[in-house]
């Protein structure tokens, strides 16, 4: 049995580097419910960007709906600005398959056109079933399909990552 070493704070560090260039002047950062959220909400203080960030829930366009049934996060979709027309920096804890991605970019146009939409994620799995590529990951890891990666965070904010599943 082999297990993964990922130090998420190291990670996060590399993550407000890749989300710094890429943010152009007047962009916004969205980030995906729920660990994206957390990384977003973190990198809109250190990078002391103004008006806030946006949360966004992929529930309600999910293609597994019927599966996964209503998740928590449902009403988790949290925009503070107008995106017509904003360069949007969309910000995820973990890419696999590329579905959350997907279901996420239906549920931002729900609310209105961004001029454009790049991808930024703290760890990127591989196994994608969708033509969705981060602009930028701060790491990449093989996984088996069966282990399951997702961020926590302390009570204190310090980030870790979970792993479930077989190793």
């Amino acid at each position: 049995m082999s297990t993964l070493s990922l130090d998420a704070e190291a990670l996060y560090a590399e993550l407000r580097g890749g989300v710094r260039s890429l943010l152009p002047p007047g962009g916004v950062l969205v980030g995906v419910w729920s660990g994206g959220a957390w990384l977003a909400e973190r990198l809109q203080a250190d990078l002391g960007l103004a008006g806030g960030h946006g949360v966004i829930s992929s529930a309600l366009h999910r293609d597994d709906f019927g599966q996964r049934g209503l998740a928590a996060g449902v009403d988790a979709t949290k925009l503070p600005f107008d995106i017509d027309g904003k360069h949007v920096v969309l910000v995820d804890d973990v890419l696999y398959t590329g579905r959350t991605i997907r279901a996420v970019i239906n549920e931002l146009f729900d609310f209105g056109r961004p001029a454009s939409v790049t991808l930024a994620v703290l760890v990127d799995r591989g196994g994608r079933e969708l033509p969705i590529q981060p602009a930028f990951a701060a790491a990449r890891v093989a996984l088996p399909a069966a282990q399951r990666l997702s961020l926590a965070r302390a009570e204190d904010g310090r980030l870790r990552f979970a792993t479930e599943g077989d190793a």
